[in-house]
């Protein structure tokens, strides 16, 4: 798959962004980043796209910024020229699609029923757009959709927003979702950036889905840590698991039989998508300690330390 792509997943959500305003593209690409969402489609249905894709790429290099509603060869020439690094159309065209393998730029044509996905087939296309995602069926649809073409993954748009959106990326065949919940035309007009940043933060933490898997205590020896085991089950009925390592009360507190990560301890940090959790908190400045990182049989990451501790507890996630 194209590295453009795989980077579009680690992120997992894609703001569809209408500019009228060439002004308010860079403020408004800066608000996304600092919302954790570094990547951005614009819709060439506007005379602004163009322009707007251009300041953008040129502020802010890093951003992965692409071109929607993408509709002739020339204007996926024009969005290449100006910066944009994937193209997206509603639709499958046969010749926007050629023309933009040709020239070397990933392209997810909209795609809705089995004759378009072969279609997609026939240029050699890993990732189509799924649109319009509700009015299609949605995620049943999408499933039903998907069955006989196991190595296509899809990008649904339409009708997607922070309620439905892990619907869609729970399902394993969805690269990432489109949507304009987090970037609602009237913000942008009004250039209410700082609401702007916290809907695209809050569209990420909602997607991610942090909460606390459990807290393992240092203790200094496995004695230390039947005791406390025993007092916790004494007090409060906790079933009691020991561990080669650690005992389980109930399923929140670990208490460890010799010290580990920590000072005090480590607390786990459960996440619906850890890849996309540790490529979103990398984003803000946190380190992960790559030593630490544990996989599943079929080698997906399940749990990875940070170097940052709180309190005098190490941090991980778990998948």
């Amino acid at each position: 798959m194209h590295d453009v792509l795989n980077k579009i997943s680690l992120v997992g959500i894609v703001p569809v962004v209408k500019i009228t305003d060439v002004e308010k593209a860079v403020p408004l690409a800066k608000a996304l980043c600092e919302g954790g969402i570094p990547v951005a489609e614009i819709t060439f249905r506007t005379a602004q796209a163009e322009e707007a894709i251009a300041r953008i790429t040129k502020e802010l290099p890093d951003m992965l910024v692409g071109a929607g509603t993408v509709l002739t060869t020339e204007q996926a020439d024009r969005a290449v020229k100006a910066g944009a690094r994937f193209i997206v159309s509603p639709g499958l065209n046969p010749k926007v699609v050629e023309h933009c393998l040709k020239i070397g730029i990933p392209i997810a044509p909209g795609c809705s029923t089995p004759s378009d996905i072969e279609q997609a087939l026939k240029f050699g296309l890993e990732v189509v757009k799924f649109f319009p995602a509700e009015a299609s069926g949605g995620i049943k649809m999408l499933k039903a959709l998907s069955g006989p073409y196991g190595n296509v993954r899809f990008m649904p748009t339409g009708g997607i927003d922070a309620n439905n959106i892990n619907e869609y990326l729970s399902f394993s065949k969805v690269l990432a979702c489109g949507g304009s919940w987090m970037v609602p035309e009237n913000l942008i007009t009004a250039g209410s950036l700082d609401k702007i940043t916290s809907l695209a933060r809050e569209a990420m933490e909602s997607m991610l889905g942090f909460k606390l898997a459990h807290v393992g205590v240092n203790l200094k020896n496995e004695e230390q840590a039947n005791e406390a085991a025993s007092e916790f089950s004494n007090l409060f009925g906790f079933s009691v698991n020991n561990g080669n390592s650690s005992i389980f009360a109930g399923n929140a507190i670990e208490l460890m039989k010799a010290p580990y990560k920590g000072a005090n301890g480590h607390i786990a940090i459960k996440t619906n998508y850890i890849d996309r959790a540790v490529s979103y908190l990398t984003g803000k400045g946190y380190q992960f300690d790559q030593s630490t990182a544990k996989y599943d049989s079929s080698n997906n990451l399940k749990a990875i330390y940070l170097r940052n501790e709180v309190g005098g507890f190490a941090l991980h996630l778990v998948q």
